[in-house]
């Protein structure tokens, strides 16, 4: 069963729902739409229209492909329904009608819990009220919040036809659904090394997904970027925490996932081993957290650090700064009321301050901002409701919890100091990603070469890590010696006043440290040039 996927994200590429369709045969195209920020921006949408509260964007990427989706016979599983699914639903339905169309539509619902004083809560439901609507005949699935995974499990346990107990295929494909579900970062998207592939365009991901769970990651032929080893660890390692990747239908063991380069654009993933899961399910929970302004002052000439002494002691006393480079000030104030403080502070310093005042913008109006959060609850306390294109409501039980192995213990592989070392970039030899979760952030480290992986095993402790990357927060080490990668959670260190809220640059500066590198280890002078010929700037 071939599954490609068109969004990662509420706003990803608008036309590559057209171009999946277009580009070559698919059983299934899915989508996902939904962060926690997305839910956040869901909540607030739904607060000033009852009737609103999902992806927009989709229902007009639907108007120009459903007829195409529907004469080729390609399923779409998609959770843009965010907030509303049974408002997306009856749109689509009114879409179809106009479009002379007649699609069978269903979608899943139960997700949605009282949020207390929160603006939204909602659970991470699994794959099998997806499975559901499918098994009954829709052509379209629509979802509220599920797993991102579950967008890729659904459909595969209905094609193949698996029982709440295949836990092994079932993790296969919540391995898959992990690749698939932020699109091009799979084909060389956000990529260490994107030098080496040729990037523009680039292609949406594929799984090639076998009845054992095993699968092929590629896409379409013609399409830009790569699928290699490395772009699939890299997409592997992000947003996760240890070797048990924890889900509402199975727990997926990321210590058994084995990868294998087949062919061009062409990676096999196999071996994946799954346990029953835990009883419990993850809710997520958004606040309203306040308002945030930020002004840039722009600090040029001499006496630098005097003039960003002298203009900040002529703004409010709370606000937070960081210096972006040597020339940008950065400064942002955070209120639980949206007045426009800082952004008038900043505005009447313009003749009143050090030589060459100017801001890099006009100051805007506060935005509000949120504060997410999750806990677990009890899988039986949540209704997991599937609505089959008749309308009828099936009640989706959740999977009965089963017992759990120890984790094996990983052994380091051995690594045997001495030799030549040379000052260069750790980015050299080894890729990162980094990622967030709520205020945690973690970054994956892989070894490009096998040869590589024994020195950083052993060489990135988490006191090495600190060193690096130093930091007040409980930061944890998961080593994953299958995919050749090292895990760090950091615990905290995430904020909506960071200068980088969800830590998507905290991999590049981890890259970009030099350390003392095995000689024998570093690629090619030219190579490492190539790579970093701009690190001095940092």
């Amino acid at each position: 069963m071939r599954v490609g996927n068109a969004s990662g994200f509420y706003g990803d590429r608008f036309g590559a729902f057209e171009e999946m369709l277009g580009g070559g045969p698919l059983d299934v195209l899915t989508g996902d739409y939904l962060a926690e920020l997305t839910m956040l921006i869901l909540g607030r949408d739904r607060l000033k229209d009852p009737k609103a509260g999902y992806a927009k964007t989709f229902l007009k990427q639907l108007e120009g492909t459903l007829g195409s989706a529907l004469d080729r016979g390609v399923k779409i599983v998609t959770n843009a329904g965010g907030l509303n699914p049974e408002g997306l639903t009856f749109a689509m339905f009114e879409l179809a009608e106009r479009l002379g169309l007649r699609p069978k539509i269903g979608y899943v619902t139960g997700d949605s819990l009282e949020p207390g004083d929160a603006l939204t809560a909602n659970a991470y439901l699994g794959a099998w009220g997806i499975a559901e609507c499918l098994r009954a005949g829709a052509d379209i699935v629509v979802t509220g919040r599920v797993t991102d995974a579950s967008l890729v499990v659904g459909p595969a346990a209905a094609h193949f036809g698996w029982s709440r107990s295949d836990f092994d295929a079932l993790a296969g494909a919540t391995v898959a659904g992990h690749v698939l579900e932020c699109g091009a970062q799979a084909t060389g998207g956000n990529y260490s090394f994107f030098t080496e592939i040729p990037m523009g365009r680039l292609g949406f991901p594929i799984a090639e997904i076998e009845a054992d769970g095993s699968c092929v990651i590629t896409k379409h032929d013609g399409t830009g970027g790569a699928v290699t080893v490395g772009t699939v660890t890299a997409q592997l390692l992000y947003e996760i925490d240890g070797p048990r990747y924890l889900g509402p239908d199975v727990v997926t063991r990321f210590d058994s996932i084995s990868l294998q380069q087949v062919g061009p654009d062409r990676v096999s993933v196999s071996g994946v081993r799954g346990e029953p899961p835990s009883g419990s399910v993850k809710v997520g929970l958004n606040h309203l957290a306040g308002y945030r302004e930020e002004v840039t002052f722009v600090l040029a000439g001499l006496d630098i650090p005097a003039k960003r002494e002298l203009v900040l002691s002529q703004l409010p006393s709370d606000v937070q700064w960081t210096m972006v480079g040597d020339s940008l000030l950065r400064v942002v104030r955070t209120s639980p009321t949206p007045g426009r403080v800082l952004s008038t502070a900043a505005v009447e310093l313009a003749l009143s301050s050090y030589p060459g005042f100017t801001l890099t913008a006009p100051p805007s109006d506060p935005k509000p901002y949120g504060r997410f959060e999750s806990t677990l609850v009890d899988a039986s306390l949540v209704e997991h409701i599937a609505v089959l294109p008749d309308g009828t409501r099936v009640p989706i039980p959740p999977t009965p919890p089963g017992p759990v192995e120890p984790l094996p213990s990983v052994s380091l592989p051995q690594w045997t100091a001495g030799g030549p070392t040379t000052p260069a970039p750790l980015g050299s030899i080894a890729g990162a990603r980094s990622g967030d979760k709520g205020t945690t952030a973690n970054i994956g480290v892989w070894a490009r070469d096998p040869s590589v992986w024994p020195w950083l095993a052993n060489f990135l402790t988490v006191e090495r890590f600190r060193e690096l990357l130093p930091t007040s927060h409980n930061v944890v080490r998961h080593v994953l010696p299958n995919l050749r990668a090292l895990n760090f959670v950091i615990d905290g260190i995430l904020s909506p006043t960071r200068f980088d809220p969800q830590g998507k640059t905290l991999a590049e500066h981890l890259r970009t440290h030099p350390v003392p590198l095995p000689t024998l280890l570093l690629p090619a002078d030219h190579e490492l040039k190539s790579m970093f010929g701009g690190a001095s700037s940092h």
